[in-house]
């Protein structure tokens, strides 16, 4: 039986104080999006550990308001704080496509959450939030085309970049380009390719089905052999090893700022 527009109305009416009737013994609740505004806070500050412990708050109040039911529909909730984070990481000029696949990534892996293991589960998605976010920190050297340089090559990594053609999209010569970025990064500007390419196939091999050669095709790695290579010099295990053994820990690099003051 299709519902009119009157009725569709009434009927929400109709939940909606059904709804705050059933609220009014739950004092928590008056806490409850001033947890969840904490929550996005502390994970968009990178603060892994303080979020986990927000969220948990989080889950207790809905548990507490709606026992049984809330366990039920916690799936729905961790699509509906995801899909916040990936509002505000268009907030913070992530790009449109990337913003929309995390968020369908994090739906995917959602939807295959058990309800015996949310609060885990809420551990894992708050590191992978984390992660994510991570990436699209503004980076904040001292020279202006450094910091351009990272984030279009954190927007563009599945491309074919080279320092040549980077170079080229930001109107300087190959060696100025290669100068700065080692100046003030620390690192070549080959070397900071390579790290990011093997940052993202780990995620790759560790939540999809993709073969090896497909994912190091994806990241433009000359040949197999050569992503093995390089993906094993900052893991210090194979790409097939990462892959099977899922208690080994994900490589990453950490730009810092201390290291300008090394290469002036």
């Amino acid at each position: 039986m299709q519902l009119n527009q009157h009725s569709i109305a009434e009927s929400i009416s109709k939940v909606y104080f059904q709804e705050v009737d059933e609220l009014n013994h739950c004092q928590d609740v008056d806490h409850f999006f001033e947890l969840e505004a904490r929550l996005i806070h502390e994970v968009f500050n990178l603060e892994t550990e303080k979020a986990k412990t927000t969220f948990a708050e989080v889950i207790s109040v809905l548990t507490n308001c709606f026992g049984k039911e809330a366990i039920k529909g916690m799936s729905t909730y961790f699509t509906i704080v995801s899909s916040i984070v990936a509002r505000r990481l268009l907030e913070n000029q992530v790009p449109a496509k990337k913003a929309f696949a995390f968020n369908r990534a994090c739906s995917s892996i959602i939807e295959r959450m058990s309800e015996a293991s949310f609060l885990q589960f809420a551990d894992e998605l708050v590191e992978f939030y984390v992660y994510f976010i991570a990436d699209r920190k503004q980076p904040n050297f001292r020279h202006q085309t450094v910091n351009k340089v990272i984030m279009y090559i954190n927007d563009e990594l599945e491309s074919d970049l080279t320092v040549e053609n980077i170079a080229k999209r930001f109107h300087i010569s190959t060696s100025h380009l290669s100068r700065i970025f080692r100046e003030h990064v620390g690192i070549t500007l080959v070397e900071y390719l390579n790290i990011r390419r093997v940052e993202e196939a780990q995620y790759y091999l560790r939540h999809t089905t993709k073969s090896i050669t497909s994912i190091s095709n994806q990241f433009h790695f000359c040949n197999q052999s050569y992503f093995t290579r390089i993906f094993k010099k900052y893991t210090d295990v194979t790409p097939k090893h990462f892959r099977d053994d899922s208690s080994h820990p994900f490589y990453r690099f950490e730009l810092s700022m201390q290291q300008e003051s090394l290469y002036k």
